[in-house]
């Protein structure tokens, strides 16, 4: 009986340092970017970039978000500008470049990351508030180098880990699993050149793609953040498809 109790109070005692560990972990990422109080006094960004692909693809892309969930992304090829925004309840798209000029409801699947995303201060400031729940996984590697390992199950299911540097305690990688409708989706972010925006570290760099295919993953560089710059929330609204045939573009 004595050696149960002692296995048990040992597995109770290790639950409850793992629980520390992780919120440890976030106070210290929140407070390596510039702290919460500076984090949450912006409350708009817009960033500007490029977008670099295989095969010499290269798209000028932008972003406008909107504390709390508002999101409007939009990227440029040629001269044809495609757009997907989120307005808090509602997403949608214009994706001219197979011909559809109007603009569109999105689907579930496209739509589930992009809710996501449009968590304007992310899955780790007021996580307990947002139903996510945090675990620590102890030490990890990203291309041979030391990292903490965060386990993130937000309130829809889906799962983030977190890959902090041991010593910034910022994030240089961001793994996601969606789950919809019976499938796994599993794609990365990898992170990188952190600048200081209105007394915070953003990324100025990133790597994206799915985990079956890495070698296609796209390369984003920002060349501009702007913190709390003036957005009308209509920017963020669907708007209602032109008159006439072919219409014109948004």
């Amino acid at each position: 009986m004595r050696v149960l109790l002692t296995i048990l109070f040992g597995i109770g005692l290790s639950g409850l340092a793992a629980a520390q560990t992780a919120d440890e972990l976030v106070a210290k990422n929140l407070h390596a970017k510039g702290g919460i109080e500076k984090i949450k006094a912006i409350q708009s960004l817009r960033m500007t970039g490029k977008m670099q692909q295989g095969g010499g693809f290269t798209a000028e892309v932008s972003s406008t978000a909107l504390a709390p969930n508002l999101l409007r992304e939009a990227y440029t090829i040629q001269g044809m500008t495609g757009i997907q925004a989120y307005d808090g309840s509602t997403g949608w798209q214009i994706s001219p470049f197979g011909g559809r000029k109007e603009p569109e409801l999105m689907g579930e699947d496209d739509l589930r990351g992009l809710v996501e995303e449009a968590d304007f201060y992310g899955p780790l400031v007021d996580y307990q508030k947002k139903d996510n729940r945090i675990e620590y996984l102890g030490h990890d590697t990203v291309d041979g180098d030391d990292a903490y390992r965060l386990k993130v199950t937000l309130a829809n299911g889906d799962i983030l880990y977190y890959y902090l540097d041991p010593e910034t305690y910022l994030e240089i990688r961001v793994e996601t699993v969606h789950f919809i409708r019976g499938s796994v989706r599993e794609s990365f972010r990898n992170l990188g050149s952190y600048k200081l925006v209105a007394g915070v570290y953003f990324p100025f760099s990133l790597e994206a793609g799915s985990k079956e295919n890495p070698e296609s993953a796209a390369k984003i560089t920002f060349d501009k953040m702007e913190a709390n710059v003036t957005v009308n929330p209509r920017e963020f609204k669907m708007p209602a498809a032109p008159a006439g045939a072919g219409g014109k573009e948004f």
